[in-house]
């Protein structure tokens, strides 16, 4: 039998479907973010309360902080938000593994001495170091070897202050699997009770490379941002990906099977707040992602930054939405109508500080409907309230 589409009056926010999802999120709806960094982390914490199947989708092309550490002595993808992402997705309850979240939000000192580091590193491998020592087998057991592969293979001169135990397990796995991030990723997610998906957009080790309008080009997400270098001086006028973290060498890469199948099946896609270009167009550079969303019979829902992204420098609001536009086009079939990959945008005119002021009667003639509600408050501002933002998408499921 075809299928056949029914519609529905959406009211937002839906108090009956809210209450519904929170008594048994375990039935929640499948909703998948295309985003990375950390601006999604506060939602991600309410929203594990209302549904246990939303699916986060993480550039893996991080080239600053503390994953530039890690990319540079093992060559390998930026796993530094994707840890961030299945930490804030933990189960916390009584029904989690606390002494597991603990050793895996735990940093090494920032200000001691290498020497002193790699000896506590060592303690945690041999499972004497107290945080290690709580937890039980066969979990310290698989923790340990992780943290016993990333030992093995760390150079004589890495530098363990601030280090990450969760992105040295991550790293350890990583290696251990044969440079694939899917199985310890996997391994992560049951360990610390993630109560959702995440995957990696792709598991390549690719870089960011912008080009700006005033012809100059940049190479590292650590440059686009404005958060490590200084912010940008002319507009982006065209991101893509590069096989070196210096120079410019075009690369490609190419959705997996199992990531389309995950877009395909969402009840609902959402382009969240966040980095404009590094963490959310950067999710949509790889072959496939295009054509997935537009494949995907879901609601496309774009909730726009607030405030000032230095992303998004000289763009107003109407151009990031026809920007967000040319990048789920480029890739998804030529017949492909807008409805097809963006259907709403989600803000708050009223009390979000944008940009510049929406052009509300341009998006629409776009055939996009815009969705003017109350997502910022008091207590939230200058950002969207995780509890109203999460409550507005679900009531769109």
């Amino acid at each position: 039998m075809d299928p056949i589409r029914i519609t529905r009056t959406a009211k937002l926010p839906d108090p009956l479907r809210i209450s519904r999802y929170h008594k048994a999120p375990e039935l929640g709806p499948a909703i998948l973010f295309f985003s990375g960094g950390s601006a999604l982390n506060d939602v991600s914490r309410v929203l594990k309360s209302y549904t246990y199947n939303s699916t986060h989708l993480i550039t893996p092309f991080d080239s600053g902080g503390s994953s530039a550490k890690l990319r540079q002595a093992f060559n390998m993808p930026a796993i530094g938000d994707l840890r961030s992402r299945m930490i804030a997705l933990a189960d916390e309850s009584v029904t989690g593994h606390p002494e597991v979240y603990q050793l895996f939000t735990y940093r090494l000192a920032s200000a001691g001495r290498n020497s002193v580091l790699s000896k506590q590193l060592d303690q945690m491998i041999q499972g004497k170091y107290p945080m290690v020592a709580a937890i039980s087998n066969p979990m310290r057991r698989l923790i340990r070897n992780q943290l016993g592969y990333f030992r093995d293979a760390m150079p004589d001169n890495f530098d363990l202050r601030g280090a990450s135990i969760g992105n040295l397990i991550l790293t350890g796995g990583y290696l251990n699997n044969h440079r694939h991030l899917d199985p310890i990723v996997f391994l992560f997610s049951k360990l610390v009770g993630v109560l959702g998906t995440v995957r990696p957009i792709v598991n390549n080790n690719l870089h960011l490379a912008a080009d700006l309008e005033d012809g100059s080009r940049i190479i590292g997400q650590h440059r686009i941002t404005g958060k490590e270098m200084a912010p940008l001086q002319s507009p982006i006028k065209r991101l893509r990906l590069s096989g070196h973290p210096d120079k410019l060498v075009a690369a490609k890469s190419e959705l997996r099977k199992k990531t389309r199948k995950l877009i395909n099946k969402a009840d609902l896609i959402c382009y969240p707040p966040g980095s404009y270009y590094s963490s959310l167009i950067a999710n949509l550079l790889p072959d496939g992602v295009s054509a997935a969303i537009a494949g995907a019979d879901c609601p496309k829902v774009y909730v726009p930054n607030l405030g000032r992204d230095p992303e998004q420098f000289g763009m107003t609001l109407e151009q990031c939405v026809i920007r967000l536009l040319e990048y789920l086009r480029c890739g998804a079939p030529e017949d492909c109508r807008t409805e097809n990959l963006l259907n709403f945008i989600l803000l708050d005119s009223n009390n979000g500080d944008y940009p510049s002021p929406f052009p509300l009667s341009k998006i629409e003639q776009l055939g996009i409907t815009v969705i003017d509600t109350r997502l910022v408050t008091k207590r939230s501002a200058p950002h969207y309230d995780p509890e109203r933002l999460v409550h507005a998408l679900l009531s769109l499921t």
